[in-house]
């Protein structure tokens, strides 16, 4: 269970507001079902399209402001709560937020739906829609995804109950308690909980009300939840992906390169490298009016930089000890070969950077741990990734337009889902169809009038 919100000072709306003595039961969690969906029938089913894109943009617009005491909660306690440093919580939520805009919700719905107002009424004899009651099993390593998938859900008119990973609610609860606190009949048709992974009665009580169950976690997480789920019961999972960037001759030159590691930097410290967005590898073409190592160095010392005023937030023991473990590794081969290089903070485990000629691809312990490595062309990068063939979430690319273009199309055809400029790796559009599927689309119901 939660932690004690006295602290917090929020009132208990949610089961997952509850003191940690509280125990749910499964007839409260069944309860609950029943309750949300009276609730969408009075509140939310009546709603417009327009009317949900006003209030979400308006909560946006809320985030943003210095004033705002969810955005102060959130930056005072998140920290503690959540393992990430105030500065890296500020920019991840501004990125966030700055996407509610009614532009960029009109885009959404015209892309999935094909028209703004298809879950109002029938547009050329279709309609859309959402889920009775959505359910969202929610990853607890970062918080943007959750609130993403209660303002999706909130679009279809669904009502909603999120279970959240255990200790990790406290940004998912806090973007509720500000949806219920600028609409509460709206607030009344969502739900948050949280409880430890394998509660059988807990999960079964759950899973028999809803319609639809979404859930972001390990491959092994997404195979047990499906098998737990009835027959009539749709499920969308999203299971273990990685990332790369590409960083190609052009943009290594003297005029450009600070940029470019910049950007790269910014992928790296993106809410500390944790989530399938960011890199676990910069691939970095040799023969650049700056060479590859001397990047990697610069990345180095950028990071270096960056610590002092985007600190990398508190991580567990066990995740320190893999970061020191592979660190002597590396330094162990470093002291016998002159083309492998290794740069990392001293006294801390803050972030490091491995440059080597291997070309494979290695999954980095991250927390800001970073492999560089150098390739003379396009097929020695295919060479390294082919074993992460249909595991890559996106490929962030720093090259002249139109050389990202043509590098576009083929990372495209070979099974990336998603291609970004460097520096943007941790932050899709609002737009974007997380692993190459309808992240909108996929929640709706199609109805047909003929």
């Amino acid at each position: 269970m939660p932690e004690d919100l006295m602290d917090l000072n929020l009132p208990n709306y949610f089961l997952a507001d509850l003191p940690p003595e509280a125990t749910l039961s499964a007839p409260m969690i069944a309860e609950a079902g029943t309750v949300l969906k009276k609730n969408r029938e009075k509140f939310l089913l009546p709603r417009k399209t327009g009317e949900l894109v006003d209030l979400l943009c308006e909560v946006g617009s809320a985030w943003l402001r210095p004033e705002n005491h969810f955005r102060q909660l959130a930056l005072e306690c998140g920290p503690a709560r959540t393992g990430f440093s105030k500065a890296v919580l500020a920019k991840g939520l501004d990125q966030f937020f700055r996407r509610f805009t009614p532009e960029n919700f009109k885009s959404l719905l015209e892309q999935e739906l094909g028209h703004a107002e298809r879950l109002d009424r029938f547009i050329n004899g279709g309609l859309a829609c959402g889920p009775k009651l959505l359910v969202h099993i929610a990853a607890g390593n970062l918080p943007n995804p959750a609130m993403l998938s209660l303002t999706l859900g909130l679009l279809t008119r669904s009502a909603q109950f999120m279970k959240c990973a255990s200790n990790a609610s406290f940004m998912p609860r806090l973007f509720a308690h500000s949806i219920y606190e600028l609409d509460h009949k709206l607030g009344s048709c969502l739900e948050l909980a949280e409880w430890r992974g394998g509660m059988a009665n807990l999960e079964s009580a759950l899973f028999s009300e809803a319609d639809c169950v979404t859930a972001t976690g390990s491959n092994e997480t997404i195979a047990s939840i499906r098998a737990q789920l009835p027959v009539k019961t749709r499920f969308i999972g999203y299971g273990q992906k990685v990332s790369f960037g590409l960083i190609t001759r052009e943009a290594l030159r003297e005029e450009t390169v600070a940029q470019t590691v910049a950007q790269a930097a910014d992928d790296v410290i993106a809410w500390d490298q944790n989530g399938c967005l960011s890199p676990h590898v910069f691939y970095v073409e040799e023969r650049g009016l700056v060479e590859s190592d001397v990047f990697a160095q610069k990345l180095a010392v950028e990071l270096a930089q960056r610590e002092s005023g985007e600190p990398r937030g508190a991580i567990s023991v066990e995740e320190s000890a893999a970061i020191t473990s592979r660190r002597a590794t590396y330094e162990a081969l470093a002291a016998h070969r002159g083309d492998l290089k290794l740069w990392a903070s001293s006294n801390s485990t803050a972030w490091t950077v491995v440059f080597e000629h291997d070309v494979r691809f290695r999954v980095s312990p991250l927390n800001r741990f970073i492999y560089v490595k150098p390739v003379p062309d396009l097929s020695a990068v295919m060479e390294g990734v082919d074993e992460i063939h249909g595991l890559v979430s996106t490929v962030g690319i720093a090259a002249s337009p139109d050389k990202t273009a043509e590098l576009a199309l083929h990372f495209a055809r070979w099974g990336a889902a998603r291609i970004c400029p460097l520096g943007q790796m941790q932050n899709p559009p609002l737009t974007w169809r997380h692993d190459g599927r309808s992240a909108l689309g996929e929640l709706v119901t199609w109805i047909d009038f003929e």
